[in-house]
């Protein structure tokens, strides 16, 4: 396969559902060679049965983003079976439940923080040692809600989402002169397990009525947000530092929002919501 990443080598976190799964197709599709991750041994490979029946060159491995020594494993490990690595993609990321903070258990909150937070900064750094020895290659952490700002009942991923933003741009301009790429890509909302499949503190449940709408009117194509992270690696290679990228610019709302509109003149049905909300008792009692 030749495509515009013919030859290199993607390393790409959370690559067994959701986005990550997206991406790993994306990637392979452009002709690069993966690595793909997950904490679920089964899941990466039952996701390297789907990719090599799809004809793309991957292997992977289970890894827990959160621990050091497992990130420095899997660089080893694209190295040991590639010969090196070209990009790497920090998209591992959990959600705490919707809710106030403090009605949030603190295990839950915390494993948030661990994977959206060290999860990027160890995989940052293994991916880093590799690249600045070889002055090129390509890191892509992905954002996501709450990295401009706070986003009240989703604090602690929109508050790991703000460092991820801040952690990048000040790593992309420690080593703006090194020869390696350093980028944040917010892919934007986006129809995926972490969307439709909700978790919420019981007694705000119904604050999340109007998700399904709002999915339908601001989310974008999984597949298209993949496309641009593959154009941005494509593009980036050998180029420029610091740039962010968003999938969500206010083009696509007002054209998500006409559309709605057009669906409400024409008087067409809904689809079956696809939102799962699921709700989990608060940590401390309701005030």
């Amino acid at each position: 396969m030749i495509g515009k990443l013919d030859g290199k080598t993607a390393v790409i976190t959370g690559a067994t559902r959701g986005f990550g799964h997206e991406l790993a197709n994306a990637f392979g599709n452009a002709g690069a060679r993966l690595v793909v991750t997950s904490r679920s041994a089964e899941a990466v490979q039952t996701t390297l049965l789907e990719l090599s029946d799809l004809g793309f060159v991957a292997t992977g491995m289970a890894c827990d983003v959160a621990q050091a020594d497992q990130m420095d494993a899997l660089a080893s490990f694209a190295i040991e079976n590639y010969g090196g690595f070209d990009i790497w993609i920090n998209n591992a990321g959990l959600s705490a439940p919707y809710g106030p903070s403090v009605h949030i258990q603190r295990d839950e909150f915390r494993d948030v923080l661990n994977t959206n937070i060290l999860g990027v900064y160890y995989g940052s750094m293994a991916a880093m040692q590799h690249f600045l020895s070889r002055r090129q290659g390509i890191l892509i952490n992905i954002t996501g809600r709450g990295d401009r700002g706070p986003q009240p009942m989703q604090n602690a991923y929109a508050s790991s989402k703000a460092w991820m933003h801040s952690f990048t741009e000040a790593l992309a301009r420690e080593y703006q002169n090194s020869g390696v790429g350093i980028y944040a890509f917010n892919p934007g909302m986006m129809r995926t397990d972490m969307t439709q499949k909700v978790t919420v503190i019981k007694g705000y449940e119904d604050r999340l009525g109007v998700l399904d709408t709002v999915l339908r009117i601001l989310s974008v194509s999984p597949a298209d947000s993949a496309q641009t992270a593959v154009r941005l690696a494509s593009t980036a290679i050998g180029g420029r530092s610091h740039i962010f990228v968003r999938q969500m610019t206010p083009m696509t709302m007002v054209s998500g929002i006409l559309r709605e509109l057009r669906r409400r003149i024409s008087g067409h049905p809904l689809e079956t919501s696809q939102v799962q909300i699921t709700v989990v008792p608060p940590a401390i009692e309701l005030f």
